[in-house]
Formats: C-alpha cells, structure tokens, sequence
C-alpha cells in the first residue's frame, strides 16, 4: 500500500458510497495470500453500512466466477479502491478469468498480505476494507419486484450476497476520513 495508508476508524470513514462502487470499482480478493493460493475480481455492486450492530460491506458475486470458489471457501476478504490511473486494471481483473491465466500479473497489480486477514490486498490501492465474512445468501428472482433485474441474469447465474464485517480500513486519511 501507498505510504499514505494509515488506518481509519470506522466512525471517521468518509466517502461518496456510490461513485466508490458504482464508477469507481472496487477489487474483491479472497483466499489465503500465504499459501498463494487466492483470486481477484473486479465488483461494482454492494453497499456497506451497519447490520447486527457490525460495519459491514456487502458484495456480490456469480458463481460462474472463479473468485466464486475463494470466498466460499476462505472466512476472509478485501475490498480495494483505486486511483483512477488503475481503471484499465480493475477492467483487467473483472473480464479476464483467474483459471486461464495471471490475470492480477497482467493487469499490474501488486498482492500483498494484510494484517488483519489471510486474503490479499494491493500495493496500488489508495482504500483497503480487511473483511471477515459473516453472511451469505443467494438472490431469489422469484423476489425481483422490477422486471428489469432480470435483464442483468440472461444465463441465470444469480449473484450470491456476502456480508463482510468490516474489521480494518486503511487508506489517505486526507481522503477518505473526516475528523
């Protein structure tokens, strides 16, 4: 991580949500660094707040990918933000597939060990969330309410939720926390 990463207390974590997930992408990694063995993909979808009285971040994942099999089978995952120079990465990590090749070598990206957890984070991440995870759940289309969410499904290949309580943030305190 970049020299100005400093640990941010949940209560002071500040940012613009939505433009985090929804134009800026996040890299999800799960796995155990240690052991190498781990995979990341790009998410732009989930939210983060409070629930059960834990700061948390949820996010979604199709079981088609394979970073599928790394966070049902780790306990742990990150959650990482980039500068925006890092956009053709993240688009790297989120089309290619970690089966067929290194595609974290290829996008440029730099894993790392945490202190928190077991799964990986970036050199080149301005934001870190170290997550354990504390929930799952498959989305049901039979409670799609707007007929549009089906349009995202077309090989029915449903996201599963994972709820992540949040046990680290790191990042530019200048950033990212308000005092």
């Amino acid at each position: 991580m970049a020299n100005s990463m400093t640990e941010i207390p949940v209560d002071t974590f500040n940012t613009r949500v939505f433009n985090l997930w929804h134009k800026k992408w996040l890299a999800l990694a799960s796995g155990d660094f240690l052991l190498g063995d781990y995979n990341a993909m790009t998410v732009a979808w989930g939210s983060m707040g409070i629930m059960w009285n834990l700061p948390f971040v949820m996010a979604v994942v199709r079981p088609t990918r394979y970073t599928f099999e790394f966070i049902n089978k780790y306990e742990t995952f990150s959650l990482s933000a980039f500068p925006d120079e890092f956009r053709r990465a993240l688009n790297i990590i989120g089309t290619e597939s970690g089966r067929d090749s290194d595609k974290i070598k290829i996008a440029g990206l730099t894993p790392m060990r945490l202190d928190k957890i077991e799964a990986p984070g970036f050199m080149e991440a301005d934001l870190t969330f170290q997550c354990r995870r504390i929930y799952w759940e498959d989305l049901d289309p039979a409670k799609f309410l707007l007929p549009s969410i089906d349009d995202h499904y077309e090989k029915l290949d449903y996201h599963r939720m994972f709820f992540g309580e949040i046990l680290s943030i790191q990042g530019d305190a200048a950033k990212y926390s308000s005092h």
